[in-house]
């Protein structure tokens, strides 16, 4: 379901101004309701020490699906935090790229139950690396 023009211009103006989204070279390529999803290549400067995307890039651009996809419910005065996030790592982050998606499990006022599949893509195929299951708190802006 499609976001109000309104919501998506506010979330991908709150993805440029991330830093870290910046220097890890990721994207903001798809949003709907309750839905994102974040890309990033696996730069040589991403690499753990077994030449493998390292956990902290599948754990960010994971966090950051899981979040937009989040405040894509919120009203325009609500941003979202992180309160808590758990990764399973499920095999290496082979390829050129990952892909996040993340989506929203349960709403609610105070707490929202997310989840983030995570795929390393290698020569336009997927396998699932990662999964992310947390916890955002809505925070009022006013």
């Amino acid at each position: 379901m499609q976001i109000s023009p309104l919501i998506e211009q506010k979330i991908r103006a709150s993805f440029a101004a991330q830093t870290m989204m910046q220097t890890l070279g990721a994207t903001l390529d798809h949003l709907e309701q309750g839905i994102a999803e974040i890309s990033a290549p696996i730069l040589p400067g991403s690499l753990q020490q077994q030449g493998f995307a390292h956990a902290a890039l599948t754990f960010a651009i994971g966090d950051s699906a899981a979040g937009y996809a989040s405040l894509s419910l919120m009203p325009e005065d609500h941003e979202v935090l992180t309160t808590e996030m758990k990764i399973n790592l499920l095999a290496p982050g082979k390829g050129d790229r990952l892909v996040a998606r993340g989506r929203v499990i349960k709403p609610g006022r105070r707490l929202v139950i997310v989840q983030s599949d995570v795929f390393a893509v290698a020569e336009g195929q997927e396998r699932h690396i990662a999964l992310l299951t947390g916890t955002m708190m809505p925070v009022c802006l006013t």
